[in-house]
């Protein structure tokens, strides 16, 4: 799902942007459930039971009529699906309301997304199911149960909700089955697995591959108590408990202590990473925020709102195509040690048009074709662009640079024109500074856009006007394409066309002309605020 928003220069947009482009969001609704309310068992309400046995059935049924050869495979799929109820306009009530804890996905048969999630779905409702959760997992098709789907604020697919006695909550989980699992089980159930044995540890492995574990002598105690608030305040990695050493190395191969030691575990380089805080929530929090992610990761369809969550918000992003990107993974990989919690390093498949092509957009090189360095800056909202080879060196540079604030924003721009003899001169973002901000004389700028409407017969007024006052002293008549175009200084707001007057001396307060003014009121407004100070006569007549 992507939304395009009209082409704009306003640098401080290019996030928003971004996020319209690419993110896979699932839409939701959750807070804290009330911890208050009796738990009912999945299934209590009036019905729900039946509706499952009749799916088992049918399920059952269509098994009987696979080849051998399929039978397995089909086994498995069949289990894992019939284990989410199918909800209906008849059903779908009655199953929100009669069980204390439900998550709901709502999907389109013809939404490419939906078919990606339900079977991930399918598999975290096994997972939950199997550990002995108490929530009912169900799906709607909300293209054909529309006005439910409209009750349940599902205005997307797919959508993921939690029902919390029959309130919808939101969701802000990823959105892998692991995921899912991690963030019902920290929402409906215990926020930490407490194992006892070796045995018990080796059973965890096989389940999550990402975790955080804690070793305590006993588990109880002020610092036990932070760590218990860290693992509910974070809904994206589990958390893992014991007070048997042996269980914890296990888990933990580089552990070097039998007391008190927290520590997490990634599948990625850096596998195993040690906390050395203090045992206080906020900086456990703090702790995994800058190294929960690895060392370069890849960015996919379904982890990019996982990935603006990051707390590191000056991000390196590396556009390559696969076999060129292998060259540069161990160098890379080393540059992003050197920088760890401070940049995030980034891997995008230049060939995969959905995700890069929006990138590349925003710095003009759509056609780009070859490794590509980019970085963005979420917090000050601004660019920038590596523009020597991209060699381990350079790259390293220009990561350092970043790091110390040395790099220059990069705006957008088309080359440098040729505006000899020209009537209104055409501006660019690489000489905006030049021929507008820098120049002693007075400008007065046309902003336009391609597909804007209104700006070619603005465009021709605007030419009327510049032989009108032409050898007028000091005032130069110019336009720019803000589509393709971009200067921190070029604040348009959407607006197109637009009229701007910069004074000489007084760049940084242009006056806006209405564009509604016709050609000689404009004339008329260009005298009486460039007027010569000795009160002579100026042009107003066209």
């Amino acid at each position: 799902m992507s939304l395009i928003s009209k082409p704009t220069s306003k640098v401080s947009t290019f996030t928003f942007i971004l996020l319209l482009l690419l993110s896979f969001v699932i839409i939701v609704a959750y807070s804290s459930p009330d911890s208050n309310v009796e738990a009912k068992e999945p299934g209590s309400g009036s019905g729900s039971d039946d509706d499952l046995e009749q799916l088992l059935a049918v399920d059952e049924q269509l098994q009987e009529d696979h080849r051998p050869e399929q039978q397995s495979e089909a086994k498995t799929v069949s289990k894992a699906q019939r284990i989410v109820l199918e909800l209906n306009g008849d059903n779908a009530k009655r199953v929100i309301d009669g069980n204390e804890f439900v998550m709901v996905l709502g999907y389109a048969p013809w939404c490419a997304r939906s078919a990606e999630l339900m079977p991930r779905f399918a598999e975290a409702a096994t997972a939950l199911k199997e550990i002995g959760s108490s929530i009912l997992m169900a799906k709607i098709d909300g293209d054909r149960y529309s006005k439910i789907a409209s009750e349940f604020e599902i205005r997307g697919f797919p959508t993921l909700l939690l029902f919390v006695n029959g309130s919808s909550h939101t969701y802000n989980g990823g959105s892998s089955a692991e995921d899912i699992v991690i963030w019902v089980q920290k929402k409906t159930g215990a926020p930490i697995i407490t194992v006892n044995t070796v045995d018990e540890a080796q059973s965890f492995l096989k389940k999550y591959h990402t975790f955080v574990l804690g070793l305590f002598e006993k588990l109880e105690g002020s610092e036990h108590n932070e760590f218990v608030k860290a693992a509910k305040s974070d809904d994206e990695i589990q958390f893992v408990e014991t007070s048997n050493s042996d269980a914890a190395r296990l888990l933990f191969p580089d552990l070097k202590t039998k007391n008190g030691f927290i520590g997490l575990v990634k599948t990625e380089a850096e596998k195993y990473t040690v906390y050395d805080g203090s045992y206080k929530m906020e900086k456990i929090l703090e702790f995994l925020g800058s190294n929960k992610f690895p060392l370069i990761t890849k960015l996919t369809d379904t982890n990019t709102v996982w990935v603006y969550s990051s707390p590191v918000k000056l991000q390196v992003m590396l556009f390559s195509k696969a076999d060129d990107f292998q060259k540069l993974a161990q160098p890379l990989e080393d540059i992003a040690r050197k920088f760890k919690s401070k940049l995030m390093f980034i891997y995008v498949d230049i060939t995969n048009e959905n995700l890069a092509m929006p990138f590349l957009t925003l710095f003009g090189i759509e056609d780009a074709n070859k490794t590509v360095v980019a970085a963005f800056d979420n917090n000050l909202n601004s660019k920038y662009l590596l523009e020597s080879d991209p060699t381990p060196n350079n790259i390293e540079e220009f990561c350092s640079g970043l790091g110390h604030g040395a790099v220059s924003r990069y705006y957008r721009s088309e080359p440098v024109p040729d505006n000899e003899d020209a009537s209104v001169v055409t501006v660019v973002g690489k000489t905006f500074d030049e021929l507008v901000l820098n120049s002693h004389e007075n400008v007065l700028l046309e902003v336009h856009t391609p597909w804007c409407v209104k700006c070619e017969a603005l465009s021709k007024q605007v030419e009327k006007l510049a032989k009108h006052f032409k050898g007028f002293e000091n005032l130069v008549f110019a336009r720019i394409d803000a589509s393709a175009n971009e200067h921190t200084k070029l604040q348009v707001d959407d607006e197109y066309p637009m009229i701007l007057l910069y004074k000489s001396g007084e760049k940084e307060k242009p006056l806006k002309l209405s564009t509604k003014l016709s050609a000689k009121d404009m004339a008329v407004f260009i005298n009486e605020e460039l007027k010569p100070k000795d009160g002579s006569a100026a042009k107003d007549e066209l």
